[in-house]
């Protein structure tokens, strides 16, 4: 396969090669539901979105599992606050996450699970960690991972354990500062039902063993590609492959990290201050428009938004679409299915293929762009149809095509045209057959006049809109 990425673990664009033929497993941190989704959200999402997109578009089928965090300190603090259940408030926010991936175009994992849905796999791998020595417990329902009983631990993020600074204090009940929690018992005042049974004690589950379970229960013991934000890789994706390791599999093959959304340089979030909520987005500017902003940066780089952002994102949404609109009104509409497997320029394979180079891609975007509208102002049929499909065929692997973003096309009028047309039509044929030819003629003067162009070949009369409408 001609496509590289770039792989965080070995620090380099490498080929990709699935571990089966023909599919691809992928395993995506998803959000943690405990408050209303902020553009920082949506770079990730979109990011593997584009991958997704494009491994389809190559022919291979692929397994995309995002989770949700429905259960932790924050949404049950949270819950709490509001004076709500912790069920219910995560599944409301859980809502209001799927709706800003709907409304991005996103396309829907082939499973989302859940945390809470998933207790007894998480249980199954910490007795198989705690078995093999990996893994501790200590008071009633704490378990922890055992850091320094795994040698490779810190190879994910290339740090030695030793430079790392511990998060506890020496008055933790764990074995080393280092060690991370598998398992966190239940806390006076917490909720009854946010504790489930185990055999070191009740209690819920820590972050890092969820996303190992969950990418295990649906991808198995070895999958292609890991994800998330850049702010995962330490320590929760570091964490995730030692115990995943440590428990015998051979866990994610490559791991592909997307950088943050900045804002003079610094990370967007809502902590800071500076989060923009995705349903601010969406009050300034159309949902298209937004994906464009956040789609047209190499996931790799930091994303720098400013206040001109969504104007100049817009401003080339107009470009696209325009073209769009005023070649299909020119030419007809071009079926999805043609524009599915239409063959895409080289130029955008290629920047495509070099680890999602997205802003090449949209170099060769605007080139068809250009040559499409100058084929349009020509009165160049033929030109313009080819410089719409390309254009749409590439916008479609982005997730951009201006024709799904506005929705199914009313075809009602067209197909209206086309029957009383082709009435016109049938009827010339008739007289030409009968050698009447004053009234053939009279038929093809009226559509003139309506704007409808006659064009007699081999096969028979077509018909288009006149050069001059």
């Amino acid at each position: 396969m001609s496509l590289r990425l770039y792989d965080t673990a070995t620090r380099d664009v490498r080929d990709f090669e699935p571990l089966t033929p023909g599919e691809v497993g992928i395993y995506l941190c998803g959000a943690t539901v405990q408050s209303a989704p902020h553009v920082g959200h949506l770079r990730p999402v979109i990011a593997f979105d584009l991958l997704r997109r494009w491994l389809e578009r190559k022919g291979l089928r692929v397994t995309m599992i995002r989770n949700v965090t429905d259960i932790d300190d924050k949404i049950l603090a949270k819950a709490a606050a509001a004076g709500v259940p912790w069920w219910a408030h995560a599944a409301r926010y859980e809502r209001v996450f799927t709706e800003a991936y709907d409304a991005m175009g996103v396309l829907p994992p082939t499973y989302e699970p859940r945390a809470t849905g998933h207790v007894p796999e998480m249980v199954a791998l910490m007795q198989r960690l705690v078995e093999r020595g990996h893994a501790y417990a200590t008071g009633d329902g704490d378990v922890w991972f055992d850091v320094r009983s795994w040698p490779h631990y810190g190879e994910l993020t290339r740090q030695r354990l030793e430079d790392l600074n511990p998060e506890d204090s020496e008055s933790s009940p764990k074995r080393d500062p280092h060690d991370f929690a598998l398992w966190k018992s239940a806390k006076p005042g917490e909720p009854a039902t946010a504790a489930w049974d185990t055999p070191y004690g009740r209690g819920r589950p820590g972050w890092h063993l969820e996303c190992s379970a969950m990418a295990h229960r649906y991808l198995g013991e070895r999958f292609d590609i890991h994800g998330g934000g850049l702010d995962l890789r330490f320590p929760h994706h570091e964490n995730e492959q030692a115990q995943s390791r440590a428990a015998g599999y051979g866990f994610a093959e490559r791991w592909l990290h997307c950088a943050w959304v900045t804002q003079s340089g610094v990370k967007m979030s809502k902590s800071l201050g500076n989060g923009m909520l995705v349903s601010e987005l969406l009050a300034q500017a159309p949902a298209p428009v937004v994906r464009y902003a956040l789609a047209s940066v190499q996931y790799r780089s930091m994303l720098e938004w400013s206040p001109d952002t969504l104007d100049e994102a817009g401003a080339t949404w107009e470009r696209l679409s325009g073209f769009v609109a005023r070649a299909t009104e020119r030419v007809g509409q071009v079926p999805v299915e043609e524009i599915a497997k239409a063959e895409l320029p080289e130029a955008f394979t290629a920047a495509m293929d070099d680890d999602l180079n997205v802003p090449a891609a949209l170099a060769s975007v605007h080139e068809h762009l250009r040559a499409g509208n100058s084929a349009l102002a020509a009165g160049d049929d033929e030109g313009t149809r080819a410089g719409l499909v390309a254009l749409r065929a590439m916008l479609d692997v982005l997730g951009l095509d201006p024709v799904v973003w506005s929705g199914p096309a009313d075809t009602r009028y067209a197909d209206a045209l086309d029957t009383l047309v082709r009435a016109e039509l049938d009827a010339r044929a008739a007289a030409r057959a009968a050698r009447d030819w004053a009234a053939a003629d009279a038929i093809r003067d009226r559509l003139l006049a309506a704007g409808i162009e006659v064009q007699d070949s081999a096969d028979g009369a077509r018909w288009a809109l006149a050069a001059n409408n």
